[in-house]
């Protein structure tokens, strides 16, 4: 008997200790709804600013919130109550066990044991209702699968835009508003031929798909075919830049960015004149492509048109109008006479060129803001980046929807695809380059400190999938182009 009352006793204390913290846990919740519903109230009476749809949005936010709190709390009393029934449960079985009471050790391990089980529980529900909001949150491991090989610093202003040949020997090319055009070695990273055929900035460059020869766009209104000729010197051993970066990102004043001055790029061979000059635009020409096959070339322009030309004579074939704003991107198919061009007026327009006689044209409406860009991919898909922080993926069987959306943080300008292994490339003005799948999934970020990557926005990469060193380029507003080495086959393994 005494053993017996002794338990009852101290469940009994138990019982009341849990009680008390029940209610205390009740209280504290219950404050919280008192401050959201005084907040929604406020945002109600008081004489708002805010647009009325804007206000309206924020109080069905609020009322969200407020919901999603009270199942939260109704799932905790649940649980509590759960924990508060093996408790009692276990201290059930410690007086019939052996008619005496258990060792505080013994119920301590076995009530530890079950709390930590429905701790677990807690824990998976709590996720499972939040998953929603952090998932654009998840963090990636594959830093080393992301390395930094060489830097091209040479040009005196910013680099809008880089390519790779498509012949022998496979050079690298950039754009720069400094006026200029400057072929590379990728090896090396040494400037092997300059053009300074343009009075304006160039924007754009394309590389020919079977000659020597180059494709640039400008802010002069014209764009330039013009041809280099290469001889690749013996690659030299290149040093080691694949230092692993931390999380910690160090902001870099612009003193310490390469100012062009003293580089390799003064004493290359300059081109000076283009074989042939494309004059018909009355605005900026922002960007150029070539036809499949060669022998035609389009351009855009902001005077909102884009231009088809015959390359050989330099005449205008066919003037492409419909857009309502300024063009900033224009994309040609790589096996079919099929020409992409994107727009501030946030919409892409696919033109369709197989048929000569006819040329159909489908517009794309899936972005709210200026789309940067939109690129081919393999088969019947098109990606598109915008100023509104999101990638689509389309079908160009069906223009209504998107098969995919990728929202980011930032602005996306020039995007690229890696056609083999399906794997986007996007800048962002905030400086980060991020890899993801045509389904959506974020693979990596490449890596970006005081020591490596890129330190103002980040306007256009390239991929190169064949070469064995640098299979990733990128350039940005810090006068610089890098050339990365992704571990492909790693980088799908951990996705």
């Amino acid at each position: 008997m005494p053993i017996e009352s002794g338990s009852c006793a101290s469940a009994r204390q138990a019982k009341q200790k849990r009680k008390s913290h029940s209610l205390s846990i009740r209280r504290t919740n219950s404050s919280e709804q008192e401050r959201a519903g005084l907040q929604r109230d406020m945002l109600e009476g008081q004489d708002s600013k805010l647009p009325s749809a804007v206000r309206n949005t924020l109080l069905e936010l609020f009322g969200q919130i407020e919901r999603e709190f009270e199942n939260l709390y109704i799932e905790n009393l649940e649980l509590r109550r759960e924990i508060d029934t093996l408790n009692e449960r276990l201290a059930g079985e410690g007086q019939t066990i052996d008619g005496a009471e258990l060792s505080k050790g013994q119920l301590k391990t076995k009530a530890s044991h079950s709390t930590s089980q429905l701790s677990q529980k807690l824990k998976t529900t709590y996720k499972a209702s939040t998953s929603k909001i952090v998932s654009s949150f998840k963090t990636t491991t594959s830093r080393a699968i992301c390395q930094l090989v060489k830097e091209y610093v040479g040009h005196r202003d910013g680099i809008w835009d880089v390519s790779v040949a498509k012949t022998q020997p496979v050079v690298l090319g950039t754009a720069s508003a400094d006026h200029t055009a400057l072929l590379w070695s990728i090896e090396t990273g040494k400037c092997l031929v300059k053009y300074v055929g343009h009075v304006g900035s160039v924007n754009s460059i394309k590389f020919h798909p079977t000659e020597q020869v180059a494709l640039t766009a400008s802010g002069d209104q014209t764009a330039h075919i013009w041809r280099y000729i290469i001889q690749l010197p013996t690659p030299q051993p290149t040093a080691d830049c694949n230092q692993v970066s931390g999380e910690d990102e160090v902001e870099i004043s612009d003193k310490d960015e390469p100012d062009g001055d003293g580089d390799g790029s003064s004493d290359c061979p300059t081109v000076r004149a283009p074989l042939s000059s494309l004059k018909s635009h009355q605005g900026v020409v922002i960007a150029a492509d070539w036809l499949v096959g060669g022998k035609q070339a389009v351009t855009a322009s902001w005077d909102r048109t884009a231009n088809l030309y015959d390359v050989e004579t330099s005449e205008l074939v066919h003037s492409l109008t419909g857009h309502d704003q300024e063009l900033t991107h224009c994309c040609t198919h790589p096996t079919q006479r099929l020409v992409v061009t994107s727009s501030r007026d946030t919409t892409f327009r696919l033109w369709d060129f197989r048929d000569p006689s006819i040329h159909s044209v489908n517009v794309f409406q899936g972005h709210t803001d200026t789309v940067t860009s939109a690129v081919f991919t393999v088969g019947d898909n098109v990606v598109s980046g915008s100023d509104d922080r999101t990638v689509k993926v389309w079908d160009l069987k069906n223009m209504r929807s998107p098969i995919a959306t990728i929202r980011t943080d930032s602005a996306v300008n020039r995007i690229s695809v890696c056609v083999g292994q399906r794997i986007i490339a996007l800048p962002h003005d905030n400086r980060q380059v991020r890899l993801f799948d045509m389904s959506g999934v974020r693979l990596a970020r490449l890596p970006r400190s005081n020591r490596q990557g890129h330190r103002r926005m980040v306007c256009c990469t390239a991929w190169c999938e064949d070469h064995p060193i640098c299979n990733l380029f990128t350039c940005g507003f810090d006068r610089q182009a890098i050339g990365w080495n992704i571990n492909i086959p790693a980088l799908l393994q951990e996705k």
